[in-house]
């Protein structure tokens, strides 16, 4: 009995005096990496809630209401398009990972197999529909007007010797509709989500000097904050390096 009085004690010392930080994330890996650091955290008077979202959109707009402290699931690219289109102000706090984004196929083996008027499947936002078209141009699958524009669309392919048909659809649900179509890029973190496994799955995949690494966003008032920072800290700490490595085998790949 002394001792459940001790726990439940410390327990309420502990909930006393953390500090809350409610970050909104993507499943995976965003939240299970969040997870992981969870523990260290609370170490330190940091009450990490992780908050899962399956959208692009939400976390960000919540981080800029104020309703949540902060958010993992993006790339700079992206934030940059979502500040200027949203006239928000969100800001990267810290690096942590990276995701190649890849092309998968049911249908297929190699990207060559492609048959003239395949249906490919792209994600519509901006940032994530150029990168997807960058990728292919790499591949030499087709050719853009400029190679280096990350917000390339559709409208910007040159030469399309497959005459291949694109859709465009919301990152999170490509995964769904791969069955059905010739050739869909997913997102890795969606990818893993549908058991599909990068290394393997994929039949060209962006290689390890990606830009597009995956940041800790926040706002101006508070990415400076003392819990901020001690997240931050977890956040490149050696023990999560080891847990990207093992757990993601490559599909996900630390950047600190």
């Amino acid at each position: 009995m002394k001792k459940l009085l001790a726990v439940a004690a410390a327990v309420a010392a502990f909930s006393a005096h953390a500090d809350t930080l409610t970050v909104a994330a993507s499943p995976v890996p965003h939240a299970e990496i969040l997870n992981f650091v969870k523990p260290q955290l609370a170490k330190e008077g940091v009450d990490l809630k992780v908050k899962e979202f399956t959208d692009y959109i939400q976390p960000n707009v919540q981080v800029a209401e104020k309703r949540l402290d902060a958010n993992f699931f993006q790339h700079q690219p992206y934030l940059d398009e979502f500040n200027k289109a949203k006239g928000t102000d969100l800001v990267s706090v810290t690096g942590v990972h990276l995701e190649p984004l890849g092309a998968y196929s049911n249908k297929l083996k190699q990207l060559d197999e492609l048959p003239t008027g395949a249906t490919v499947v792209i994600p519509n936002d901006a940032t994530n529909g150029g990168r997807a078209l960058l990728l292919l141009a790499k591949a030499g699958v087709i050719t853009l007007k400029d190679n280096s524009n990350i917000l390339s669309t559709v409208k910007d392919i040159t030469a399309n010797s497959k005459n291949l048909k694109f859709r465009e659809l919301e990152a999170a649900t490509i995964p769904r509709v791969l069955t059905q179509v010739d050739l869909a890029l997913i997102n890795t973190n969606y990818a893993l989500e549908a058991k599909l496994n990068p290394e393997k799955d994929a039949l060209v995949i962006e290689g390890s000097d990606s830009p597009y690494v995956n940041i800790l966003v926040a706002r101006p008032d508070n990415k400076d904050s003392a819990d901020m920072q001690k997240l931050v800290k977890a956040l490149h700490s050696p023990e999560l390096k080891e847990f990207i490595t093992e757990k993601y085998k490559g599909a996900v790949v630390p950047a600190f």
